[in-house]
């Protein structure tokens, strides 16, 4: 399994600042490629998000870019289009190719350098690196900075990054997701039925607090920590149309519920893209069952890949 790459036309890249813990992941999906997006959390960052609804005029979506830095690293997005325009990619206005390049990023900002963020020049060079083979997990590209478990703040939270995942349906469609754990919450293995990545009771312990136990009797107290997103892309090579593209991204955001509690907090960033290219058929009820099933893959797969970095203490040696 390679992940979201195991979707024929779909290309990954990440670029990754290990010193400053921070970095972006690119999402190349080619010129045919429909796409559509789920909002679920209240602290959301995000660029040409328009795009990818029904009555926008742009039916095809080029790339997709996952940045940390905050509000900063929306400028990640710039490098990508740069590098699609001198491929001659984007969307035709008569006189210039347009790449239309929806992007969203994390809130990194705490852990690592608040001063050095993606931009860019960032962008670029994950766009540049984007590539068909195995997708990279862990502490890479978004998912340098990523952290889950901090509803009593980063001294008690655990280390999260990337995870990718894919499942071929009945009918030999292919469907697969990439995430980026960023969590206020704690991540749950659903078959387990165990929180398996969160807050901890201690800076020194690795015994979990149950967040959201906690948030109902109103333990802790104060204001969560604020700086939260899940951000999921999950693709197929099944054909839909543009609304439906978007029901698909609904339906596969239940495995980021599944997986992650509290979810899509006023705290938490939470968005989920979907890509659909190739010709394989299929409702878009069996590809939303099975990209829930295949979100929720990817986010244990985030928790686990993670190793320690900034003092945050991860799963993985």
């Amino acid at each position: 399994m390679k992940g979201l790459t195991d979707v024929p036309g779909i290309l990954v890249g990440h670029a990754t600042d290990s010193d400053a813990l921070t970095g972006c992941t690119v999402i190349l999906c080619g010129g045919d490629a429909t796409g559509g997006v789920d909002v679920r959390g209240s602290a959301t960052g995000s660029v040409e998000l328009d795009t990818l609804h029904p009555g926008h005029v742009a039916q095809n979506v080029h790339a997709i870019v996952l940045a940390g830095g905050s509000a900063f690293g929306l400028e990640a997005s710039s490098g990508t289009r740069r590098v699609l325009e001198k491929r001659g990619v984007g969307f035709d206005t008569g006189v210039a190719h347009v790449p239309i390049v929806p992007g969203a990023i994390l809130f990194d900002l705490a852990i690592g350098r608040a001063d050095v963020r993606p931009g860019r020049e960032m962008g670029e060079k994950a766009t540049l690196a984007a590539h068909d083979g195995p997708v990279a997990e862990g502490n890479v590209g978004a998912g340098t900075g990523a952290t889950v478990g901090k509803v009593f703040g980063m001294k008690q939270a655990m280390k999260s990054g990337v995870g990718s995942a894919s499942l071929t349906l009945g009918s030999g469609a292919m469907v697969a997701a990439l995430v980026v754990v960023n969590a206020l919450g704690d991540v749950i293995d659903p078959q387990a039925g165990k929180i398996i990545a969160g807050a901890r009771k201690s800076a020194a312990s690795r015994d979990f607090i149950n967040s959201a136990a906690a948030m109902r009797h109103g333990i802790g107290g104060g204001t969560p920590f604020r700086g939260n997103t899940t951000l999921a892309v999950v693709a197929t090579n099944v054909r839909l149309e543009k609304v439906q593209v978007n029901k698909l991204a609904a339906l596969a955001s239940t495995g980021v519920v599944r997986t992650i509690s509290p979810v899509n907090t006023m705290a938490d960033g939470d968005i989920t893209f979907a890509l659909s290219l190739g010709k394989e058929h299929a409702t878009v009820d069996e590809v939303g069952v099975a990209a829930a099933e295949v979100l929720a893959m990817a986010v244990i797969r985030a928790v686990k890949a993670a190793k320690t970095a900034g003092g945050i203490p991860g799963l993985a040696p």
